[in-house]
């Protein structure tokens, strides 16, 4: 196979691959490690929120001392949602917004909303219930 075919068929496997993995189902929940500590409230700004990766949720904080937890993989594709801004999470990889309240899509890809979790504040520390 000369290097323009090599090439073409590289392009080809990779648009596959992407379609595929735009296209499939989400992947299946990832573990919860209930009472264990998620993040530092001071990581958490009111109004906003943080991704907590090491955890896999996202945590906000609507109001001053009011805390919601999400879980930080995005419906449409299993991502992980990037940032918290404007009242929204994002999720970077396609474009899906999730309402910082309620973990429900305002903007599409996702159809579904973020799986809600509860937490418990214990000094600074968020503790996943």
């Amino acid at each position: 196979m000369g290097r323009r075919g090599l090439f073409g068929a590289a392009g080809t496997v990779a648009a596959v691959g992407a379609v595929s993995a735009c296209g499939g189902e989400p992947p299946p929940p990832q573990e919860v490690r209930r009472g264990h500590v998620v993040g530092s409230t001071d990581d958490v700004p009111e109004g906003g929120g943080a991704v907590f990766s090491h955890s896999k949720l996202v945590v906000t904080q609507p109001e001053e001392g009011e805390f919601k937890a999400f879980s930080a993989a995005c419906t449409h594709g299993g991502c992980t949602v990037q940032e918290v801004q404007d009242e929204l999470i994002h999720c970077l990889c396609h474009g899906s917004k999730f309402d910082y309240t309620s973990g429900e899509p305002v903007q599409g890809p996702a159809k579904d909303p973020l799986e809600a979790f509860t937490v418990t504040i214990e000094g600074n520390d968020i503790v996943l219930d």
